[in-house]
Order: structure tokens, then sequence, then C-alpha cells
């Protein structure tokens, strides 16, 4: 069987660097996807209230 890693150490380097860039790059796209969470929550929430009021008053209830 034939390992799959870098032979060289400058290889090793750049693979450590390559990983810890994607890595970095996959935490900041969590943190700001976690940060548009809320506004969003809230304009679901205001539009299901804004539906249930308009029902509530269609239907005169």
């Amino acid at each position: 069987m034939v390992w799959c890693f870098p032979s060289t150490t400058t290889k090793l380097a750049m693979t450590i660097a390559c990983f810890t860039a994607a890595a970095s790059l996959f935490a900041a796209g969590v943190r700001l996807s976690f940060l548009s969470i809320a506004p969003q929550q809230a304009r679901i929430k205001s539009r299901n209230d804004f539906i249930k009021d308009c029902l509530m008053n269609k239907h005169g209830q």
C-alpha cells in the first residue's frame, strides 16, 4: 500500500498551511452564519405574525 502524504518537509509545510487556511475560512463562515440567524428568525416571526393578524381580521375571530 502506498501512503498518500507529502514526501518533503516543504510539501508537508504547504499541506499544513493550506489546511490551516481552509479551517480558518470555514470557521469565519460558521461565525458569519450564526450572526445572521437572529435577523432571519426575527423577519420570519414578523411575517408569521402579520399573516396571523390578516387571517384573524379577515375571518373576524
